[in-house]
């Protein structure tokens, strides 16, 4: 069996990942490159990274429930998390921690079970409470020192796979994932 290209992930991320039951997404720079597009009505459009998806969908397979929390309210967030099956939507957020805070208690959670991925101020909250802070490598400077793990890759360009890898290889999930038979 061919394995996937080993990431050695430093022991304390692997251990603050293991305990993960919910992670919750910035949109802007995390999700999406941070790009906004407008058309000449105002419409707005972005781009996703098809990868991302597919890591958020193992990880509802996995039983980690997932949260997209934005400031930004986004038709075109509400239309990729839905498609996705996102258990949590939450657009327009100001207060992110707050908001995540009251999910993981909605769920019997506390704070060292969940993860968050951030790129900007707005996140910056959340980063410093919850038990695993992941950033995407196109990360504000100002927040490198405040997050556990770093992508390899930027928001939009892959990023939230990465994250998504590190949660269910921590967990032992990969083995699986891959001795399962392709889709026709």
């Amino acid at each position: 069996m061919r394995h996937p290209e080993r990431i050695d992930y430093p022991v304390e991320v692997l251990a603050r990942a293991a305990r993960v039951r919910l992670i919750g997404f910035d949109v802007d720079g995390t999700l999406t490159d941070g790009g906004l597009q407008y058309d000449a009505h105002g419409g707005e459009s972005k781009r996703f990274h098809v990868q991302d998806g597919l890591g958020l969908a193992l990880l509802r397979r996995a039983g980690i429930a997932t949260a997209l929390v934005s400031a930004r309210r986004s038709e075109a967030t509400l239309a990729r998390g839905r498609e996705l099956g996102i258990d949590h939507l939450h657009l327009g957020e100001q207060d992110k921690l707050g908001c995540l805070r009251r999910i993981a208690t909605e769920r019997g959670l506390g704070l060292d079970e969940v993860a968050f991925m951030g790129d900007d101020l707005p996140d910056l909250p959340v980063l410093r409470a919850v038990g695993l802070a992941i950033a995407p490598a196109n990360v504000h400077p100002w927040l490198r020192a405040d997050v556990h793990w770093t992508t390899a890759l930027a928001g939009g360009e892959g990023a939230v796979r990465q994250a998504c890898d590190l949660l269910l290889h921590a967990q032992g999930r990969v083995e699986a994932l891959l001795a399962r038979e392709p889709a026709p």
